[in-house]
């Protein structure tokens, strides 16, 4: 009887080895952003779609996605990546400016004139300048992710600078915070994920977001008007993906191919799909009976002028490199 057991015991031992080495060479990275998840936000449809050719590359690489700030939340996000507690996250990286106020300069009014012109960024000196205060704070790029934007209100249309004049506003920034202050309007800071919470219940009378948020959050059940960034898109904002520099590190060389691989293909896919954004916002909220409107060049102009005297100013006379960002930002065409 002993001779009969003794050899399955020794087998199931071995195949519990075999399963316990197999598991331990499994690398496990977490990924946090704050927008909801598997319901069409091409920002969480990126990050899910790196997790899955990573997989599908089968180096001992799997990415667990955690949608909808369940797992950190949005300003929370930046810290814990910076300090290897999370691994990556999709990030507005403007979140993290009270702690390097240079990111500022990604959500800066007028900086990024359109779609193409935030594409031609990705590979100019001021991103490069960027990344290198993203690196030193603990992290790196994995995949770049601008968003255009706009304003939306429940007490009116937002186009010149007087239209909001009076109102309480969530800008996402310091700098449209600035402008927005120096044309008349009150600031409530929020991430976007609490807007609808703060328009319904009367916090707010205004926001500015990206397309993507205006739908995902639904904050066409809340507001009257939308202000499309149209040819003169005022709200530009970077929106990467990162990872920790402490997760990055851990990973084999086979492992930093993939995950780089799939971060490339997820970034293709962003760009082909953030110009769409906006016209789906747009039927998002006509289909909602929320009036639509555009802003004109003079109005374009008159914030500009605002944002010049007030975000730009203070930017370039606060921030460490804060002149030099804005130039090597306005000197791409």
């Amino acid at each position: 009887m002993k001779r009969s057991i003794s050899p399955l015991l020794a087998g199931l031992t071995i195949a519990t080895l075999a399963v316990s080495t197999t598991a331990s060479a499994q690398t496990v990275l977490r990924a946090s952003h704050q927008f909801p998840g598997g319901q069409g936000d091409v920002r969480d449809e990126m990050v899910q779609m790196i997790a899955d050719k990573v997989a599908e590359a089968d180096v001992g690489l799997e990415i667990e996605v955690y949608p909808g700030q369940s797992l950190f939340k949005a300003r929370e996000q930046w810290a814990a990546l910076s300090r290897g507690r999370l691994d990556i996250t999709a990030l507005p990286l403007d979140y993290a400016s009270g702690r390097h106020p240079e990111f500022s300069a990604t959500l800066m009014p007028g900086l990024v004139r359109n779609h193409e012109h935030a594409q031609r960024l990705n590979d100019s000196e001021f991103m490069d300048m960027i990344k290198e205060v993203i690196n030193e704070g603990g992290a790196r790029v994995l995949a770049d992710a601008w968003l255009a934007g706009g304003f939306a209100s429940s007490q009116n249309c937002i186009t010149s600078p007087e239209t909001v004049d009076g109102q309480t506003f969530r800008a996402a920034g310091p700098a449209f915070e600035q402008m927005l202050e120096g044309a008349g309007a009150s600031i409530a800071s929020m991430p976007s994920s609490e807007i609808y919470t703060a328009l319904q219940t009367g916090v707010l009378d205004a926001a500015n977001t990206s397309s993507m948020s205006f739908v995902s959050y639904r904050i066409y059940e809340q507001v009257d008007c939308l202000t499309e960034p149209g040819e003169h898109a005022l709200w530009f904002m970077y929106e990467p993906v990162l990872i920790s520099n402490q997760s990055w590190e851990k990973l084999n060389d086979e492992q930093q191919q993939a995950l780089t691989a799939a971060a490339e293909e997820a970034e293709a896919f962003f760009a082909a799909e953030a110009a769409g954004l906006d016209q789906k916002m747009v039927e998002a909220y006509e289909e909602n009976g929320v009036e639509v409107v555009s802003m004109s060049e003079e109005d374009y102009n008159a914030w500009l002028k605002i944002a010049k005297e007030t975000s730009y100013k203070n930017f370039a006379d606060n921030v460490p490199n804060g002149q030099a960002l804005i130039d090597a930002a306005l000197a791409v065409e």
